[in-house]
């Protein structure tokens, strides 16, 4: 949502949220920032839900999961955002519709929405940030990720995060206030909302609103994804050109680096527009209501299609969204031709407090310390082997990390 920063100019100034210029600019308004923002961002809502739900599952406990869950709840934070200070009010601007949401409803609580769409739009930036790191680090320092890819790590930074998301935009809280006004003829109050004084001062717009935004949203994140997906890519270049010598791990681990690398590129194709159109406003202060509602249709859409990508390219994440949601399609998915890549086939037993392996270099099963051979009666592997997205922490398992 680049260009909440927009809406205390561009619709507040017009009532709560449209209205106003010639006919064809209203339609297009209402069109791509009230139907097609609100479609995309109810859609984008469910996926964000459903992949918190799979992601959050025991057995896909993992630093990178963690992360990618943290993303999904600003996604579709950033999400309700959007259907209620941007899709509302374009429809009731339009349509005349929702009257009591536009003169009573919006300017109350557009105070509040608006700055929290802005500190999930940062959070959101800023986890995709942290999910290339993970995997720039899981990849070109795979010694060192079992240390700094961690599950306890991945907490902490969605922790500091979400602070620094909600420091950097407290000034936000104070940029929008709702004023009243009378209509005629009954003379009703009704409200609206109007850009406070803090958003009119001169220096706050130049510094904090137009080049601080686009050094902190735009300028260092785009510049460090470009510098670690580049490195990321040519590591994956270069692995792929050895894949037959690549271990299990190593190539989930590319695997997974490939997927969330779209995840990056996606990210870009959205974010480009609106870096232009933050451009134009802070060095040359045009404002373009079609560039706006465009720009933020597409971060909207950005912040709605990571789940298709973990189903496209995650090949257990499919597994699992099927086995949880659709049991039959599921069980037929997961009973295929061949076992889960992460289910282990080295069974163990614990006798006397020892661990053994069941498989022997002779072929043989130890024999207790009183001589007598062991009958052993293992267990069969599960008809339906564990749905797990991607591996796990190096050391822990190898099989439980997205």
């Amino acid at each position: 949502m680049e260009n909440v920063t927009n809406v205390t100019e561009a619709e507040v100034e017009a009532g709560g949220g449209g209205g106003g210029g010639d006919e064809l600019r209203q339609v297009y308004e209402f069109l791509v920032k009230g139907v097609l923002l609100g479609l995309v961002s109810l859609l984008g809502i469910l996926g964000n839900v459903l992949t918190m739900v799979i992601l959050s599952r025991p057995q896909m406990r993992s630093s990178i999961n963690c992360l990618l869950v943290g993303l999904a709840r600003c996604d579709a934070a950033l999400l309700v955002a959007a259907i209620l200070i941007f899709s509302l009010p374009s429809i009731a601007a339009y349509t005349g519709w929702l009257p009591h949401y536009s003169y009573y409803v919006y300017p109350s609580i557009a105070r509040f929405v608006y700055p929290v769409g802005l500190i999930a739009q940062t959070g959101s930036v800023y986890l995709t940030l942290t999910v290339t790191l993970e995997r720039y680090v899981a990849v070109c320092h795979p010694l060192r990720a079992r240390s700094l890819c961690t599950y306890g790590r991945a907490r902490i930074y969605v922790v500091l995060i979400v602070l620094f998301s909600v420091l950097y935009n407290t000034p936000r809280f104070f940029e929008v206030e709702r004023v009243s006004d009378v209509l005629p003829p009954h003379n009703t109050t009704v409200y609206m909302v109007s850009a406070s004084a803090l958003r009119n001062h001169p220096l706050y717009i130049t510094i904090y609103v137009n080049w601080s935004y686009l050094l902190v949203m735009y300028f260092v994140p785009f510049l460090a994804l470009a510098v670690f997906n580049c490195a990321i890519y040519m590591q994956v270049r270069k692995a792929n050109a050895e894949r037959q010598r690549l271990s299990r791990l190593q190539k989930k681990e590319i695997g997974l680096a490939t997927m969330l690398m779209c995840v990056v590129v996606v990210f870009f194709m959205c974010n480009i527009l609106p870096l232009v159109n933050n451009v134009l406003e802070a060095f040359y202060g045009i404002l373009q209501d079609e560039l706006i509602a465009t720009s933020n249709l597409l971060v909207a859409i950005n912040s709605s299609v990571n789940f298709i990508i973990y189903v496209i390219f995650g090949d257990k994440f499919k597994r699992l969204f099927l086995k949880l949601f659709w049991p039959k399609r599921g069980g037929r998915c997961c009973r295929g031709g061949r076992d889960s890549p992460d289910a282990t086939h080295e069974e163990s037993f614990v006798s006397n407090g020892r661990t053994f392996s069941v498989r022997q270099p002779s072929g043989r099963l130890p024999r207790p310390p009183g001589g007598r051979d062991v009958k052993l009666q293992l267990l069969a592997p599960s008809a339906t082997p564990r749905c797990v997205y991607y591996p796990a922490d190096e050391l822990k398992g190898l099989d439980e990390q997205c």
